[in-house]
């Protein structure tokens, strides 16, 4: 989790919108939840500035939206609050890179949808795990690859994944969320979860290790985010009003 006086203004914009739904916030909140962390008001409008110019926001009318990247960033992340699984009737899918020439932005594309897709690296170029998400394959992946059903012999899954370092992780944030005081902290801590789910392999529950937390986290995410998120806007709320007398 991000310490209070490392967080930047960018990564404040950008888990506000990221957390937002829609996505699209006024400047004046922006400047508002920067300035939970100290960030001046001249720091979070030049983040504003050069995220719009990079592409990775729309401004419109005093507000911010994500662009059409961070969107789909956004949805991976909701996924990972309510993941689209099917039963697992044992069938690993696996992607074997098999064409021959690639270029740099193209093998970059491919490891990034790789890591969307929640596929380990077995070794290079093989990349695998359980059939038990429900999820398209992208171009990035089906021009660059073969792709395989199969069943391992042996369980692969200890090679792919840090299962013992995840759940550890999870119960921490557990913990954190549990004592998660004022909006500046709920807000870190918020992030940090969000970014900690994007993480988990969601395995099916036969690979998994007894007492996997991974449940456990989303539900206590979601009743923590719920009230959260009311305490936040009222207090921007608050500020703008009372701007306005």
């Amino acid at each position: 989790m991000e310490e209070r006086n490392t967080l930047s203004a960018r990564s404040a914009v950008l888990s506000a919108l990221l957390g937002s739904h829609p996505p699209r916030l006024p400047a004046r909140h922006l400047v508002r939840i920067g300035a939970l962390f100290g960030i001046a008001e001249g720091a979070v409008r030049v983040a504003l500035s050069r995220m719009v110019a990079a592409g990775d926001l729309i401004q419109e009318r005093g507000s911010y939206t994500l662009s059409e990247r961070l969107v789909e960033r956004q949805a991976r992340q909701d996924e990972s609050r309510d993941p689209h699984t099917r039963p697992w009737d044992g069938t690993w899918e696996v992607a074997v890179v098999t064409a021959e020439r690639r270029a740099p932005a193209d093998r970059a594309a491919f490891r990034h949808a790789m890591g969307a897709l929640r596929l380990a690296e077995l070794r290079e170029g093989t990349w695998l795990r359980p059939a038990n998400l429900v999820r398209a394959w992208p171009e990035a992946v089906t021009a660059q690859c073969t792709l395989i059903d199969g069943r391992p012999h042996d369980d692969p899954t200890p090679l792919l994944w840090d299962l013992d370092g995840w759940a550890a992780e999870a119960r921490r944030l557990e913990r954190a969320l549990d004592r998660a005081d004022g909006l500046a902290e709920g807000f870190l801590v918020s992030a940090a979860v969000l970014r900690h789910l994007l993480a988990d392999p969601l395995l099916p529950p036969e690979l998994l290790p007894p007492g996997w937390p991974g449940g456990e986290l989303r539900e206590r995410y979601d009743g923590f985010d719920r009230r959260y998120r009311e305490v936040l806007y009222e207090h921007l709320e608050r500020l703008t009003e009372g701007r306005r007398r």
